[in-house]
């Protein structure tokens, strides 16, 4: 194994970085759809709604794991970066590893979270197509 350097690591605290910006982006949407939804239900409880806020629910749970692991993620980086700086090679690059296999988890449950989203924008397509028959 070559030995890690300190530029490893931080090319992808920036890659995190960004990552976790997108990730509270999305968790900032879902907060106000659901703000709307709530009042939309309070007036009127459709099916379609109730349907939509269990979708919700799930993806809002989904985003809070995805942004735990991305951060934990960050945080192997950090940690890597600094037994790289006392001179730990070995733990270094352990500690980087798992920094990559927690970013990799955060990147299929935004996989699993954007599925869930197309079901939930096809609830509203299908409603849309009854509607109109």
């Amino acid at each position: 194994m070559n030995e890690l350097t300190l530029a490893t690591p931080t090319l992808l605290f920036s890659a995190v970085s960004l990552i976790l910006l997108a990730y509270t982006n999305r968790f900032l949407g879902y907060a106000q759809v659901i703000r709307t939804l709530y009042e939309q239900f309070l007036r009127n409880h459709d099916q379609v709604l109730l349907e939509q806020i269990r979708n919700l629910r799930q993806r809002l749970y989904l985003t809070r794991a995805m942004q735990m692991l991305g951060i934990l993620s960050l945080f192997f980086c950090v940690a890597a970066m600094f037994l790289i700086y006392i001179g730990m090679q070995t733990p270094a690059a352990y500690t980087f590893g798992g920094g990559l296999v927690l970013l990799i988890a955060s990147l299929a449950v935004s996989v699993w979270e954007i599925q869930i989203s197309v079901q939930a924008l096809d609830l509203n397509l299908k409603d849309m197509e009854n509607r109109k028959l």
